[in-house]
C-alpha cells in the first residue's frame, strides 16, 4: 500500500475552471518565470505538459502573502 499524500493536478488550461485567480494567462507568466519566482515548487513537467499541483501552490501563495488570516 502507498502513502500518498493527496493533491489535485490541473493543466493551466483547465485551472479556470476550478478557480477564479490567477487568470491561465497569469498562471503561464508564473511558470515562464518559475526560476526567477519560486514557482518550481508548485509546477510539475510531464513531458511537455506543465500540470499545476493545486495543494502546493496554495501553500506557496499562503507563504508569499505573510501567512493568511488577519483576525
Amino acid at each position: 500500500m502507498t502513502d500518498r499524500t493527496s493533491t489535485r493536478l490541473l493543466p493551466v488550461a483547465l485551472w479556470t475552471r476550478f478557480h477564479p485567480w490567477p487568470s491561465a494567462a497569469g498562471l503561464r507568466w508564473y511558470v515562464f518565470n518559475a526560476n526567477e519566482n519560486g514557482a518550481n515548487a508548485w509546477i510539475r513537467r510531464v513531458g511537455r505538459r506543465v500540470l499545476i499541483d493545486e495543494a502546493a501552490f496554495f501553500a506557496w501563495v499562503k507563504e508569499r502573502s505573510g501567512g493568511g488570516s488577519r483576525e
